[in-house]
């Protein structure tokens, strides 16, 4: 009677892959492997050998290991979707350190176009805190009323400028007066060009940045790692 109820646990035990000695009484034992010696039949598991006669088995079945159970996969539709960045002033700095340039700059040029105002529009068209130009924007493949975007397109069309003209006489001063007014203006007048409101535009944005520097530290563009001269030369 103990051998039987120990044949009934050893069945009941979720082994893997196993030889199954189906009993006459209908008891099925799992085994590692089952071996016939002369009238006998030997049963080894994990932990025990088992001697059985071979008239109380009606017959020997193999099972194999089941197959891994489904990998989970995460749904999608229940991750949320990373939340973008919206304010203006880290999207400023953000951007201007993606495309090497001193955030410093990147600030007064935004403030000195826009305060920061994303719904901004200009007289001319402008859009935005960088004031893009829709044929601009169209040119950087930006949407000019999609705050990150137009960020990014006024950043990489400041950092083309200074790098256009990086060679010559005051290029900071140029860069900013091509941004105001087109780099027509600035190759027609061989500098900045004589429009009030673009020169006032160029010392706004050069004051505004020495407010940034020395509130901070007297560090130049140049110690900053930038590519570009320190504004006003």
């Amino acid at each position: 009677m103990k051998r039987f109820v120990l044949f009934l646990a050893l069945a009941a035990l979720p082994l893997a892959a196993a030889d199954i000695a189906v009993l006459h009484t209908g008891a099925r034992i799992r085994a590692q492997r089952i071996e016939k010696l002369d009238d006998r039949y030997i049963l080894t598991t994990a932990d025990s050998r088992i001697e059985l006669k071979a008239d109380l088995i009606a017959d020997l079945e193999h099972e194999d290991d089941p197959p891994p159970p489904p990998a989970v996969v995460a749904d999608k539709s229940l991750t949320p979707p990373p939340i973008k960045e919206t304010d203006p002033r880290k999207l400023v700095t953000e951007a201007a350190i993606k495309y090497g340039l001193p955030p410093a700059i990147v600030h007064a040029l935004a403030m000195t176009e826009s305060a920061y105002q994303t719904n901004a529009v200009s007289r001319a068209g402008a859009i935005g805190v960088m004031q893009l130009m829709p044929g601009t924007a169209q040119s950087f493949n930006a949407d000019p009323r999609d705050v990150e975007q137009n960020i990014d397109a006024g950043t990489r069309l400041l950092r083309e400028l200074l790098l256009k003209y990086e060679n010559d006489p005051n290029p900071v001063r140029r860069a900013l007066a091509a941004y105001n007014a087109g780099s027509g203006a600035v190759a027609r007048y061989n500098g900045v060009p004589p429009y009030r409101e673009t020169q006032a535009y160029v010392e706004k944005v050069i004051e505004r940045y020495w407010k940034q520097v020395n509130a901070a530290q007297p560090v130049s563009l140049a110690a900053q790692g930038s590519a570009v001269q320190t504004p006003g030369q």
